[in-house]
């Protein structure tokens, strides 16, 4: 479903961001305000007021009229994750888990470490919380994620990607699901051992097309249910394999019976 919802998001970010096909097909002489705009919307009336956002020319630049260019990086606060060392680590389940790319991939697990040092309250993260991993390997390990599993503390080479005012959380989101061909491809270009990176400095010179303030507006007004739905299935995700982690063992062991099992999932007496 998730991989639906993105697909579904990413296109509308490629249409508005990539192609300007609402641009293009203005134009191009297209009339139709639901044809403007790819037929996003079957309401005449909601697709005349998008339609109307857009330019009907391109610039020498190649951008929409009035649009501009600029630094991914400019877009959000990037705040990288502390350098935990072994000497901040305690006992399983003390403290907080420190959140490494494993975490990102697979959540909070008996292999995560947890630690109770406080290294500064930037780098504690809450659940909805949209992280970035930059390092590690190009394919697998470069990807942007939201993350579902509580309270926890971020380790470096993992950004916490937070709003600085210019793009909403879920438009970040989408941008940075679109932009990960180019992201694996710039770490793999520095890719030692197997690793690579993407650098603040590669965010820097990397631009994105920045519209008007109302063409944003309307983008994030669409995409936000999107964004919401995702997190919710990545939630109810997380709290079902909890659920099997914690009742299939009992039911190996015998401890528990088939049908004991929903009484004991919802913690009922048995």
């Amino acid at each position: 479903m998730n991989e639906t919802l993105e697909a579904i998001a990413q296109a509308i970010f490629k249409d508005w961001f990539v192609n300007f096909g609402p641009t293009r097909r203005r134009l191009a002489g297209t009339t139709d305000a639901v044809a403007t705009m790819g037929g996003l919307t079957p309401d005449a009336t909601r697709a005349t007021e998008l339609a109307a956002l857009f330019p009907d020319t391109l610039g020498d630049d190649g951008l929409p009229v009035g649009w501009r260019l600029e630094p991914l990086l400019d877009l959000a606060y990037w705040v990288n994750g502390a350098a935990y060392k072994n000497m901040h680590f305690v006992a399983s389940g003390e403290g907080l888990p420190v959140v490494k790319i494993a975490e990102l991939k697979v959540g909070v697990t008996d292999q995560t470490k947890f630690t109770n040092t406080d290294l500064g309250g930037r780098y504690r993260i809450h659940n909805g919380e949209l992280l970035f991993s930059w390092s590690g390997n190009p394919d697998t390990s470069i990807d942007a994620f939201i993350w579902t599993g509580n309270e926890a503390w971020l380790n470096q080479h993992i950004f916490a990607v937070r709003e600085n005012g210019k793009r909403t959380k879920a438009a970040l989101y989408i941008a940075l699901k679109y932009l990960m061909p180019q992201f694996a491809e710039l770490a793999r270009n520095k890719q030692t051992t197997g690793l690579g990176h993407v650098t603040k400095d590669d965010m820097k010179r990397l631009l994105v097309p920045s519209p008007s303030e109302d063409i944003l507006a309307s983008f994030s007004n669409i995409i936000e249910p999107i964004f919401e739905r995702i997190y919710s299935s990545l939630s109810e995700n997380r709290a079902l394999a909890e659920t099997r982690d914690y009742l299939l063992p009992k039911l190996m062991s015998g401890d528990v019976r088939v049908h004991h099992a929903k009484k004991l999932a919802e913690g009922v007496p048995i």
